[in-house]
């Protein structure tokens, strides 16, 4: 048992017990905000939001940019989606959930791409090119930026990429040493899993005008 223990949660004997239960916080909220969006419920971006304030500043703290600039992205990306989903599309509708149109998709390239490069220039900045991490946290930075707009934007394809950003995710955060973080990642994949096959249920039942 004890083998168990120290394989999945050594590593935080050696964090100050601040920082673990800011994580677990961190953590719990990310886990509500997730769920808020798959039921489609406004209070996605205020829980998300809590939960990205705090990551950014372990993540800054524990020198880890590229993970670091997904979540201060996430911060901003809320505050636009907050917006977004309550902006009245007529006298009683606010935005719906809708599909991407071909001008988005075109939209979405861009910010992978861009991502890649501006993730790419932070790294080459600060010369953290040390491993094969750094590699894998550019393509799922990538991954995220596209997916945090597409959800702003409360288009379904948001949760395709989530979950393929989340299931690369999983294994990567507990390489890095953060289990708890990791189990959120693995709880996100199976919410976005739901959330997809809800949000495209709403869509059969409300199918797009435009």
């Amino acid at each position: 048992m004890n083998h168990i223990f120290n394989f999945l949660f050594g590593q935080y004997l050696e964090y100050e017990t601040a920082d673990v239960v800011l994580e677990i916080i961190a953590v719990i909220f990310g886990f509500l905000s997730v769920w808020c969006s798959k039921q489609n419920k406004i209070w996605v971006f205020p829980t998300g939001m809590i939960s990205t304030v705090i990551f950014v500043y372990l993540l800054f703290k524990w020198q880890l940019l590229g993970d670091m600039m997904i979540n201060a992205y996430y911060f901003l990306m809320s505050v636009y989606g907050w917006y977004i989903w309550t902006r009245k599309v007529d006298d009683s509708h606010v935005t719906p959930i809708s599909r991407t149109t071909p001008k988005e998709k075109k939209t979405s390239l861009f910010i992978f791409i861009g991502t890649l490069f501006f993730v790419y220039f932070v790294y080459q900045w600060f010369d953290k090119w040390t491993s094969w991490v750094a590699y894998v946290d550019t393509i799922t930075t990538a991954i995220f930026f596209v997916g945090m707009w597409l959800m702003a934007k409360r288009k379904i394809e948001n949760w395709i990429f989530w979950i393929i950003g989340d299931v690369i995710s999983v294994p990567l955060y507990f390489y890095k040493g953060f289990t708890f973080t990791s189990f959120q990642y693995f709880g996100f994949t199976i919410i976005a899993f739901y959330g997809y096959i809800a949000w495209k249920k709403y869509l059969h039942s409300n199918p797009q005008t435009v």
